[in-house]
């Protein structure tokens, strides 16, 4: 006789609502975590999340542009591991098409768990490759990945169903759904607590997004001052710390998706940060009943119904635990109407090694992830001005960085000789977050001594970084008088040749603001650097040309400028200010006990030049009613070595000046993702004969830039192409 199981599963029986209160074993607990939901909700995630990764393969993950990423042989890479190398450029597009054929088979729910580990192990193979490119939402794609792989995301809506009725359509374990709503309330609270820090609170995390059009409206009663302080890092901090919380209560989730969605979508407009906004929307359903798509589908047009049926009832799955009580004989369920039935054997009434495996499961991955973020006691070795590498702490854009200065000096052993490299020439993109985080500098240093090798060069490697992180002083991060190339580094020891960061000189920033906002509001073609120095140290500077006006005013400790060219020195107290020529190279001796403290104060004179004459062309262009080319040709000497820059700006002017529709905005968008796509298919497919075919792929990539060069050659100058 058949057995049939109530169609209720959705709603929690009391006796497990108690079970919370009172979880004394561990079977009552597993009995919880494994009692039947509905699959609906768990399969809108899964082809939310397989859509937008198709999405994000040519974009963020870098299939359109692979062969600048990864295509150069001589550079320096930053993998977490040394043993992780890059594969040969056509078998990386490969990897993008197997990662793209996984995030596919999410979608469709086709081989589910097969694409899921396709998916996973190329995307986090491209994830571990390279450090510089780390981000939190990156992270989080390959951790929704893993926990998409685990869930049993294919029982509805899904071909895997279609081709297996005994899974189509049938219960998943309550689990399903805890374990990735915790890691999205993860997400955002831990982004939370993170933004406690006092810079955050303080408003110096995030500088000038007030500018941005999505705050028009709050213009109306704030400053921009007040408006970067209010709603962008307080009201920032308020929506991380307290929307995960209210999304778990019926109440309040309503108001918790409203705020949540507008916060992602100014998101969106303001930040390059891909799918990521998307993503993060697509989330929010998650935490509203696992049963609400079959709510909205009888709403839906009937041409819709059709490939979301609801109206068979939901098969129970030996992945749940089921109370005994809700199995009756056929019969007498025959006579309270309808139910699921199955031929095989009984649903399971007790935990078995699957279920035990999945709560285990559960609570080690949410352990790991309470611990990571926090972790960075342990790995000291990653830690810098900030603790840990930027992508698996949820510390989103607490802080910000400057880069004023990277100087790499070389000591040839051999010879004796001492000179200057260029510090891009061994990365393949201008990316500088490398040089932020020790771990990387020193696998940069190991990385150009082994290229030097084979120059016959058996070198020192000296770095002279300065930055500033949330509008401090420009300071060193490491020390200059360390050769890099002979320091130990250890994951689980402190960075021994980083420099601390000046906090006592924090206080500071405001009067800087002020100081910096004066001298700008004097000259439009004024520039400022704070600088501050550790004692027994000096900065060696070279001014540019153009920067015919630029002067040094000593603010706090005691400095001697060095002009090299005249050896002279001249000491400086406080309120001190000096003029350094250009075209010449100085020095600044730090000589007090504690750091010095001083600002350029630089004035572009070739930019001013260029600036008056554009205003005498365009007051020609204005009084003779004649074009921009006629005036400049009137108004300047075709000998003047100004005569290109004055075109260029009178250009930049005229594109500013023209402002693009909203039709034209769009156009432009989708033309891009377009051109993003096609690229990346065009490249696969030259990949791909190349494999099959044993053809050169250098061949391929010469003809397909020609190509593009031509293309770009015959296209009206207000088109970009993506290359």
């Amino acid at each position: 006789m058949k057995n049939k199981i109530d169609p209720k599963p959705m709603k929690m029986p009391d006796r497990h609502v108690d079970s919370i209160r009172d979880m004394t074993s561990l079977s009552t607990l597993v009995r919880y975590l494994c009692h039947p939901t509905d699959p609906a909700n768990l399969a809108v995630l899964r082809i939310a999340f397989g859509i937008l990764m198709m999405v994000d393969i040519p974009q963020e993950r870098g299939m359109s542009h692979a062969d600048v990423r990864w295509g150069r042989q001589d550079v320096c890479r930053f993998p977490l591991f040394s043993a992780l190398k890059v594969a040969p450029l056509e078998w990386m597009y490969i990897i993008y098409l197997i990662m793209f054929i996984g995030a596919l088979g999410i979608t469709l729910g086709l081989f589910y768990r097969t694409s899921c580990l396709l998916f996973c192990s190329t995307y986090w193979y491209i994830f571990l490759l390279d450090k510089t490119a780390w981000n939190n939402h990156s992270y989080l794609y390959g951790l929704m990945g893993i926990l998409l792989m685990v869930v049993d995301g294919n029982r509805c809506w899904s071909l895997d169903g279609l081709l297996s009725c005994s899974i189509n359509n049938s219960h998943v374990p309550w689990w399903n759904y805890f374990i990735c709503r915790t890691q999205i309330f993860l997400v955002y609270f831990i982004a939370g607590l993170k933004k406690l820090d006092l810079d955050w609170i303080s408003g110096y995390s995030m500088q000038r997004l007030s500018r941005n059009w999505v705050f028009d409206p709050f213009r109306l009663i704030l400053t921009d001052e007040q408006i970067d302080l209010f709603i962008v890092h307080i009201g920032g901090l308020t929506i991380d710390l307290f929307g995960g919380i209210l999304l778990l209560f019926d109440r309040t989730r309503p108001l918790a998706i409203f705020f949540l969605s507008s916060f992602h979508l100014m998101n969106s407009t303001m930040f390059s940060i891909g799918m990521f906004p998307y993503a993060m929307l697509a989330t929010l359903p998650l935490f509203c009943s696992v049963d609400w798509p079959r709510k909205i589908i009888p709403r839906l047009p009937k041409c819709l119904q059709m490939f979301t049926p609801t109206d068979s009832e939901i098969q129970p799955s030996s992945h749940c635990i089921y109370n005994k009580e809700d199995i009756k004989p056929e019969e007498d369920k025959q006579r309270k109407g309808s139910v699921t039935s199955y031929s095989k054997s009984p649903p399971p009434t007790s935990p078995s090694l699957v279920h035990k495996l999945g709560v285990t499961f559960t609570v080690l991955y949410i352990g790991v992830q309470l611990f990571l973020p926090y972790s960075h006691g342990i790995t000291k070795g990653y830690n810098n001005w900030t603790n840990g590498l930027y992508g698996y702490s949820w510390d989103m854009m607490v802080h910000s960085w400057t880069t004023q200065h990277i100087r790499l000096s070389y000591k040839d052993k051999i010879s004796g000789k001492v000179g200057y490299l260029d510090p891009n020439a061994f990365v393949d993109k201008t990316g500088r977050r490398w040089s932020s985080h020790g771990d990387m500098v020193v696998q940069y240093a190991h990385c150009v001594a082994d290229i030097l090798k084979n120059y016959n060069m058996s070198v020192e490697l000296y770095f002279d970084i300065w930055k500033s992180m949330n509008r401090r002083f420009q300071q060193r991060i490491f020390d200059p008088r360390v050769n890099i190339v002979d320091v130990e580094w250890s994951p689980f020891r402190e960075v021994s040749f980083a420099m601390p960061l000046l906090l006592d000189l924090s206080p500071w920033r405001s009067k800087l603001a002020e100081m910096e906002n004066e001298l700008v509001d004097t000259s439009n073609y004024t520039d400022v650097v704070f600088v501050a120095d550790f004692p027994g140290l000096h900065l060696e500077a070279f001014i540019q040309e153009d920067l015919g006006n630029t002067s040094i005013t000593l603010l706090s400790g005691s400095v001697v400028v060095e002009f090299v060219d005249k050896k002279k020195n001249v000491s400086l107290n406080i309120g001190d200010k000096i003029q350094v020529p250009p075209g010449k190279f100085h020095k600044v001796y730090t000589v007090s006990e504690g750091p010095s403290c001083y600002m350029y104060i630089y004035v572009n004179t070739t930019h001013v030049e260029i600036m008056e004459k554009v205003e005498k062309v365009e007051k020609i262009m204005s009084d003779k009613n004649i074009s921009a080319a006629a005036a400049v040709k009137k108004g300047m000497s075709r000998h003047d070595p100004l005569v290109e820059d004055v075109k260029q700006e009178m250009e930049r002017r005229k594109k500013e000046e023209t402002k693009k529709t909203v039709l034209e905005k769009v156009k432009e968008f989708f033309t891009k993702k377009v051109s993003l796509i096609n690229r990346s298919w065009t490249f696969l497919l030259g990949a791909l004969e190349s494999i099959v075919f044993q053809t050169s792929f250098d061949d391929f990539l010469n003809m397909t830039y020609s190509k593009e060069q031509e293309a770009k050659s015959l296209l009206p100058e207000t088109v970009e192409v993506v290359s």
